[in-house]
């Protein structure tokens, strides 16, 4: 029988039986629209996660620390890597050095440091760090009262939401909504901070009774006027742990104040000269991919990594794991379109027991009833797979939109986290129509078998 023949003749019988067959098809393309749904939500979530971790500004990052802070080494380095007493420093020449390495867009060092800031006369004592002017696209300094740094030496401070509300008097709150953040940060922006600190200097002199730091530094106490230009709702170092702080300066005025480090006093010995020491380097690559290679080669200078990369392997596992439980959960309603298929055409084949009689006796083979048969199986899977994936595509967008809704009324910012790319849209069809003809495998044998004089007999 050829193809045309074949689907014409298929058509029609789907055609004949047209409530039953369209219940069938419902069931296929609400098994289908699950598992879409299902899948898109775990690939959403997925996607969301990783947008998060690229605005926090770590998904492209590798965090370069020396091999003697003993905080940060571990057996496997011990046994890899030089021994701690003779590795190298993580001075400002490395860092120039591991700028340069292939695929690297910047390497930060990592300044901050414990120090009294006064506002309106009353001393608090906070951390500090230092951002680069890359650190803008963090997602803390999107939606903020106020603005990011004017220039990279600009005397400027971005505070945290529970130092603004350390320096009002105000007793910090969970939850704390971004119109109440915009209140606390009214009174603040524009005001001054006076930073306290320690700078350290390269002595003139030396005398042969002096110590081996008063040789080689003095400490001369400063003071430094910060102009208060933003309040960040979100933690921008949420991922740091208990060293996350509370105040932001620009990177080149935080480098030009030559604060006092404690990195200083452990490596002055070692040190070049007036070079700073630092105790970890924040190097930003080009693209995600190039972690890995980035992370190798600042290993073989002899320094201790990390990155999220590392972190981020057992996140996505969890994910792979979750998509397989979503997809075997959004496969059960096909499972049941399944059987619905084998009823609808086991009921077909009693229904036209005499049709195909006719057909076997005028020549047709078991091969071409088994075609026709399969064709119809085949129709209603295409057919149910497309309604299918509408279906669940709609039903992601209004779960989505209802939950940004709920997500407004408690001030939070919309986020989008149903995705059905290309790819998923193409297995969902070929499934749905691999799982039709499978359906059809039972009909169609059980046709084929039929005896046409018996087939002919039949009322």
């Amino acid at each position: 029988m050829k193809l045309p023949d074949l689907t014409e003749l298929a058509m029609r019988n789907l055609r004949e039986s047209l409530l039953r067959n369209s219940l069938t098809t419902i069931g296929i393309s609400v098994g289908v629209a699950s598992l879409v749904a299902m899948l898109s939500l775990g690939i959403g979530l997925q996607q969301l996660a990783s947008r998060r971790l690229m605005k926090s500004g770590l998904f492209d990052t590798v965090v370069v620390t020396s091999r003697r802070d003993l905080r940060n080494f571990n057996r496997e380095e011990e046994r890899n890597g030089p021994a701690p007493g003779e590795s190298r420093i993580l001075d400002e020449p490395t860092r120039q050095e591991i700028e340069r390495l292939p695929n690297v867009l910047e390497a930060n060092p990592d300044i901050r440091f414990i120090t009294e800031l006064r506002f309106e006369d009353k001393p608090h004592l906070t951390t500090i760090a230092a951002l680069p002017a890359s650190g803008k696209s963090n997602d803390a300094f999107e939606t903020m009262p106020g603005h990011f740094f004017s220039s990279e030496t600009a005397p400027e401070a971005i505070l945290q939401k529970t130092f603004a509300e350390e320096l009002l008097g105000k007793t910090p709150k969970l939850g704390l909504d971004e119109t109440n953040v915009k209140e606390l940060a009214a009174p603040l922006l524009g005001k001054e901070l006076t930073m306290r600190y320690a700078q350290r200097e390269a002595a003139k002199s030396s005398s042969a009774g002096q110590s081996l730091v008063g040789a080689a530094y003095s400490v001369v106490s400063r003071e430094q006027k910060l102009k208060i230009i933003g309040v960040a709702d979100l933690d921008p170092e949420s991922m740091r742990g208990p060293t996350r702080a509370r105040v932001f300066l620009p990177l080149k005025l935080a480098e030009s104040l030559h604060v006092m480090q404690p990195t200083d006093l452990r490596e002055i010995s070692r040190s070049a000269g007036d070079q700073p020491v630092y105790s970890s380097v924040n190097v930003r690559v080009k693209n995600p991919s190039h972690i890995q290679s980035v992370e190798d080669a600042v290993k073989k200078m002899g320094f201790n990594t990390f990155s999220i990369l590392d972190a981020s392997k057992s996140i996505q596992q969890f994910f792979k794991v979750l998509d397989v439980f979503l997809g075997i959960f959004g496969s059960l309603a096909l499972a049941v379109a399944f059987i619905g298929i084998v009823n609808t055409l086991v009921m077909a084949i009693l229904e036209r027991r005499r049709e195909i009689g006719i057909m076997k006796a005028i020549g047709a083979s078991d091969s071409d009833v088994k075609k026709l048969f399969f064709a119809e199986a085949g129709a209603m899977g295409i057919l149910g797979g497309v309604v299918g994936v509408a279906l669940g595509w709609a039903i992601g967008q209004a779960i989505n939109l209802g939950t940004n809704v709920y997500l407004k009324s408690q001030s939070f910012p919309p986020e989008h986290f149903w995705s059905v790319p290309w790819w998923l849209v193409a297995f969902a069809l070929l499934f749905s129509f691999l799982v039709s003809l499978a359906a059809g495998l039972y009909p169609a044998g059980r046709a084929a078998r039929l005896d046409p004089v018996q087939a002919l007999r039949y009322e």
